[in-house]
């Protein structure tokens, strides 16, 4: 059965959408045949593309089917995806300056984000194809089979990179002389050389996202002397040690549990398959769980976890650091990145539950990472019962504010996060003036205030804070709306 695609006044509004998308396809195939690194997954990503090309053909054929509101929605946030991942492609598509080469190397991430938002745009396209059009599709975009590729892909770009960044920097030492006359391209040439042999150790070190997560011997960890905490809160300290060659941060619960060490990893053993799903540059990796003195009257539970250099996001907005604006919307966008992958995972309706600037940890070249949720059942299992958790007034949404029985959804978690982005573009405390809940109830529910952002805040970026901050939910976008949107800018700033 066909479904007709809209009424004649209305033909006009989706064709603006379906005739872009296949012409940004068709763009987006040219750039990839002239890529010179990161070939394999540049091709995987126009294969995937050519499959949504093909679903967007049978929309226009047959219609918008029985849920035309979503499929409009997946058009026009394909048309983003595809902008987006063809600025992406681009970079790669020139050898003729090292730094592009070198920044491959950064980019290589992005394909992830990417690869998901083409199977957003999947499965809110095939709400309009018949059943066995749908199956095919889903075989396409298979989550199992996709990361497998995926996988593959980043492992076969990563060995071509490697060798392409030696013959530059063979190729790179052995000319020094005959520029030496040209002083300031000696030096450039110098900076390259340097920067591509960076690049090659990172390369050669075993990648963190590849580590098990599992449970560690004691003797596995290795903490700085004198040992002295990092940090402290009510119920844990915080250490900086050594696991597997890397930094890590270790929690340790200051406090005797009652809970065993086999109830622990119980829980823990459940929580790690979980886990595994989050798998993400931009979510703070966690290694595992450690007990020490298990025999004893009172074993201690440590919680291994990536080390961030910088603290969270709070302390770096609250540092003396500069925070140009092009810094900022980097810092947003790996935000926004880590959010989406939870958003994202295969729990459909999985939620962080607690977003504030706080739970975005920060590390070296202000790479931010979203935490305080991994093992988020063991930790629970080892938390005093008592202890009191602290105020979150501020990042709570209008309806939470207005019922407090209303369900905490993707919606309440993104008016949090606008909040967050706030902050980001401020580097203020969020409702400072306001010391209660009925005081933050009548700013929000009320006047429904906005507070205001910098006057040379970009103009794309405050949109998207006013609209993560919008009363109504409908109003806010999704997570990877905000990806789209944030890379696009984040581009804008690079090429500039």
């Amino acid at each position: 059965m066909l479904f007709p695609l809209c009424h004649d006044s209305e033909t006009g509004t989706i064709m603006d959408f379906i005739d872009p998308v296949l012409y940004i396809a068709e763009k987006l195939y040219a750039v990839c045949d002239e890529v010179k690194a990161n070939k394999k997954r540049c091709r995987r990503l126009v294969q995937r593309v050519s499959a949504l090309v093909e679903l967007v053909n049978a929309v226009k054929r047959n219609g918008l089917g029985k849920n035309p509101e979503l499929v409009q929605r997946g058009l026009r946030e394909l048309k983003d995806t595809l902008e987006s991942a063809e600025k992406v492609v681009k970079k790669y598509a020139s050898s003729r300056c090292l730094k592009r080469i070198v920044k491959a190397f950064d980019l290589g991430e992005e394909f992830g984000s990417l690869n998901e938002r083409l199977n957003d745009a999947a499965q809110l396209l095939s709400l309009a194809l018949q059943v066995e059009q749908r199956e095919q599709m889903e075989r396409v975009f298979k989550e199992d089979k996709r990361r497998k590729e995926d996988e593959d892909d980043r492992r076969c770009d990563c060995d071509e990179l490697q060798n392409l960044l030696q013959s530059l920097a063979d190729n790179n030492e052995n000319t020094k002389v005959s520029v030496d006359a040209v002083h300031v391209k000696v030096e450039q040439t110098q900076k390259d050389v340097q920067d591509i042999k960076g690049i090659l150790e990172t390369l050669k070190r075993p990648s963190l996202h590849l580590q098990d997560i599992r449970e560690i011997r004691p003797e596995e960890l290795t903490y700085d002397l004198p040992i002295e905490p990092i940090m402290k809160c009510d119920n844990s300290e915080l250490f900086k040690g050594e696991y597997n060659k890397f930094t890590v941060a270790i929690k340790k619960y200051a406090y005797p549990v009652n809970t065993s060490p086999q109830q622990v990893r119980c829980i823990f053993n459940k929580e790690v398959e979980t886990m595994k799903r989050f798998e993400s540059p931009h979510i703070l990796r966690m290694f595992g769980i450690c007990v020490q003195n298990e025999n004893g009257p009172k074993p201690t539970y440590l919680i291994v976890m990536e080390f961030c250099e910088k603290g969270n996001l709070r302390q770096v907005l609250d540092s003396p650091s500069k925070l140009p604006w092009d810094r900022k919307i980097h810092i947003c966008l790996d935000a926004a990145q880590g959010l989406y992958r939870l958003h994202q995972s295969e729990e459909k309706f999985k939620v962080h539950g607690c977003i504030t600037s706080c739970k975005f940890l920060v590390a070296a070249g202000y790479r931010v990472k979203l935490g305080g949720f991994e093992l988020a059942k063991t930790e629970i299992s080892l938390k005093n019962s008592k202890q009191r958790g602290s105020s979150l007034k501020i990042y709570i949404s209008p309806q939470q504010l207005q019922d407090i029985n209303h369900q905490y959804d993707k919606a309440c978690e993104i008016y949090s996060f606008g909040i967050v982005l706030w902050e980001i573009a401020t580097r203020q405390v969020p409702f400072k003036d306001c010391n209660s809940t009925s005081s933050i109830y009548r700013k929000v529910c009320e006047e429904k205030t906005m507070e205001p952002l910098p006057p040379d805040c970009p103009r794309q970026l405050k949109d998207l804070i006013n609209a993560c901050r919008s009363f109504e939910p409908f109003q806010r976008p999704s997570a990877g709306v905000l990806v789209d949107k944030l890379r696009t800018l984040a581009q804008q700033y690079d090429e500039d």
